[in-house]
């Protein structure tokens, strides 16, 4: 894995591609450094995951079960605390997270791609949570993937374990964009510096936090939590930036 920082656009890459990008924990505690790492970054406001090759992860790597099988309950768990740890990294993290996925992306390298805000595939990219397939069980993912899709997806892709294409994808909503392999490193960008330009760090922030949080109350706790959240955003510098701008009717961008 390597990483690299352009201005307001940090880079998170798969870089084993002998191994098509399966997870091991070293692999894991990287992504979760390097997460935790850009999250504190306050000039940070994009981050791109992608790989170097075209496969996107194809879940764990063999070594890696193969280790998992010889473990003590109380060390599996430990090690699936380091997976969520890294997923919520992703899933919470205050920035707007893309993933360009131009191969496969499997089971937890599934869930990689389809927890950013946005996942933008190639018409050659695969997805699939497979885990049953081997018999074993995407108990972490479908936490998260519960606020991404219907119930009724969930029960179709969990319990099958099917791999399916970009389209498909992109029809059950995993995947936002489908775009031409030739031409998904330059929409990925384009996208990150219109989010660089066009929108306010510190909105896109709450609002993340706001999605994430809202699902786990009931109607009046969501509408209490609603107003102060937007009492709270009225107040703040960049609302008070962007009203000022929209009253004078001058150009505003937030880079």
């Amino acid at each position: 894995m390597r990483t690299e920082v352009d201005g307001d656009i940090a880079h998170l890459i798969l870089n084993r591609p002998e191994k098509r990008n399966a997870l091991s924990a070293e692999l894991v505690d990287q992504m979760h450094q390097a997460m935790v790492a850009f999250n504190a970054n306050d000039s940070i406001r994009v981050v791109i995951i992608r790989s170097a090759e075209k496969a996107f992860c194809a879940g764990a790597d063999l070594g890696y079960l193969t280790q998992l099988r010889n473990n003590t309950l109380e060390e599996n768990e430990a090690d699936s605390q380091r997976l969520r740890a890294l997923f919520d990294a992703i899933y919470l993290s205050p920035k707007y997270i893309i993933s360009q996925v131009e191969g496969p992306a499997l089971a937890g390298g599934c869930g990689l791609a389809t927890f950013a805000d946005c996942c933008i595939a190639t018409p050659a990219a695969t997805f699939g949570y497979t885990e049953v397939k081997i018999g074993f069980i995407p108990a972490l993912v479908m936490v998260y993937l519960r606020e991404k899709v219907s119930g009724a997806v969930m029960t179709d892709i969990l319990l099958s374990g099917r791999i399916f294409n970009a389209q498909e994808a992109q029809s059950l909503q995993l995947v936002q964009h489908v775009v031409a392999e030739g031409e998904i490193a330059d929409f990925v960008l384009g996208l990150a510096h219109q989010i660089c330009e066009t929108t306010s760090s510190q909105a896109v922030a709450k609002v993340k936090e706001m999605l994430r949080a809202i699902p786990a109350m009931n109607r009046e706790q969501a509408l209490d939590y609603a107003a102060k959240q937007n009492a709270l955003a009225r107040a703040s510098e960049d609302c008070k930036k962007g009203i000022d701008a929209f009253l004078s009717k001058q150009p505003l961008t937030w880079r």
